[in-house]
């Protein structure tokens, strides 16, 4: 069999498959979503009903992703909480993509609390990312790794419920207007503290991407200079030393490990001509 035809059948069945945010680590406490189309766990995370990416930036699902209702709970946090991520493809396995960007931004849910908000009238801000790194790897692929992906809340926020927004951005088809794909997640907090920050600017989902921005449409097989991060500066509350994102390794505060799906990096080039 040729060669490329054996990779590219090798290849098509993880990455037609995508994956979805299947738990967060709050503080060593461990909150676990449902998988898309369910509603067996009363969760802390927004369940979406579809592993598919969300596709172009004027998507009405960009916000939390795929048709993600409202979750039953909230997970308690501190200004400063540490807060992770564990991303796997639909077999539960390791995240599929290794070419990309990860975001974290949050929003006041009011008054009401966020069992109760819609979060297509969230105002946003942008407390992390990470993307191309000094040795030419990108932050998504330590979750193609199996690591999680962890934040810092900012140290003065505002007591209050918020949502919290994680997303990836897949860049492997990026390279043509609309190829880009979002992987948004959110997941609802209630943080306690004597804190009284508030952010200087908020944005909305849709309409803080274009779909031609630099860091959007890119070829990120040929790239040349730093990554230009799509949507606004990190926050005010945030400070300059949120502009990385750090990523650790499942630890024992997880409740339950993945096993890990392995692609032969060789084949990292063949991925971008997939959805």
């Amino acid at each position: 069999m040729n060669a490329v035809l054996f990779a590219l059948l090798a290849v098509t069945p993880l990455v037609a498959g995508h994956g979805y945010l299947a738990s967060i680590n709050v503080d060593g406490t461990t909150y676990k979503g449902n998988t898309p189309g369910s509603s067996s766990i009363s969760s802390v995370i927004r369940t979406i009903d579809d592993i598919s990416p969300v596709k172009g930036t004027d998507n009405k699902y960009l916000a939390c992703g795929q048709n993600a209702q409202k979750a039953a709970n909230v997970a308690s946090a501190e200004p400063g909480s540490t807060v992770s991520f564990k991303w796997v493809n639909n077999n539960g396995g390791n995240w599929i993509h290794e070419v990309g960007p990860l975001l974290t931004y949050m929003a006041s849910c009011g008054s009401a609390g966020c069992k109760n908000f819609d979060h297509s009238q969230a105002e946003w801000f942008k407390i992390e990312q990470d993307g191309l790194r000094s040795d030419g790897t990108w932050a998504m692929q330590d979750l193609y790794e199996g690591k999680s992906a962890t934040v810092k809340l900012p140290s003065n926020i505002k007591p209050g419920e918020y949502l919290i927004r994680h997303e990836l951005i897949a860049l492997h088809t990026a390279a043509t207007v609309g190829g880009a794909e979002f992987y948004p997640a959110c997941a609802q907090l209630s943080i306690g503290g004597s804190g009284s920050g508030t952010p200087d600017k908020t944005v909305s989902f849709p309409g803080a991407y274009s779909d031609r921005d630099p860091g959007i449409l890119i070829d990120a097989y040929d790239m040349t200079g730093d990554y230009k991060f799509p949507g606004p500066a990190i926050s005010n509350l945030a400070g300059k030393s949120a502009a990385g994102l750090a990523v650790a390794a499942n630890s024992t505060a997880e409740e339950e490990e993945c096993d890990p799906e392995v692609m032969p990096r060789r084949l990292s080039r063949v991925m971008r001509s997939l959805a």
